[in-house]
């Protein structure tokens, strides 16, 4: 093996972890639309893995490109905003209409707004801090959510379940949107 192709394979490991992160939050949607709720929501967390994997051996192995980070981006739209948003929906807004998308539609557009903002201020912004809440963490709400749900059954509040729910989803899509600044772990 040449160093030439040694140097090229990791470049693209960075890709790779970020290509089966995508595959996670595509296979959370599958598993939604099947009522495989709680499976879903491990799904998603298995594509927070995957992202967090993603930039540290990026940073480790000094291949960080402007496409690894674009790439990054729409994978985390995917597994953090779309798959979150359809797993809320399926699991208790497809009965309330339009309502009910309102709200998974709210937390999808706030959280393309957060990567949009995030992706113009790469190497401007103070790297110690994230302003709004980061997509995968408002996912890791709303993915704990329905996994402790489902894994906890039926209790005498299920008749609340509905609006906590939309107010959980659509709160986390707020604080996506927000100025509010978070404390980054990756320094």
């Amino acid at each position: 093996m040449t160093v030439k192709k040694a140097k090229r394979g990791v470049y693209l490991l960075p890709n790779v972890l970020t290509t089966f992160g995508l595959f996670a939050g595509f296979f959370a949607i599958i598993l939604a639309t099947k009522g495989q709720y709680a499976d879903a929501a491990i799904a998603i967390f298995v594509a927070m893995l995957f992202d967090g994997l993603d930039g540290r051996v990026a940073r480790l192995t000094n291949t960080q490109s402007s496409f690894g980070e674009q790439y990054d981006s729409m994978a985390d739209m995917l597994s953090f905003c779309v798959a979150p948003a359809l797993l809320v929906y399926f699991w208790q807004f497809s009965d309330l209409g339009k309502i009910g998308w309102l709200g998974a539609f709210v937390y999808t557009a706030a959280g393309a707004l957060r990567l949009a903002r995030f992706n113009t201020q790469i190497g401007v912004e103070d790297k110690r801090y994230f302003q709004g809440l980061p997509s995968p963490a408002a996912a890791a709400l709303v993915a704990g959510m329905v996994w402790t749900k489902q894994s906890i059954g039926i209790t005498e509040y299920d008749q609340y379940l509905t609006l906590v729910s939309w107010i959980i989803l659509v709160g986390a899509g707020v604080l996506m949107v927000s100025n509010v600044r978070y404390y980054s772990f990756k320094e």
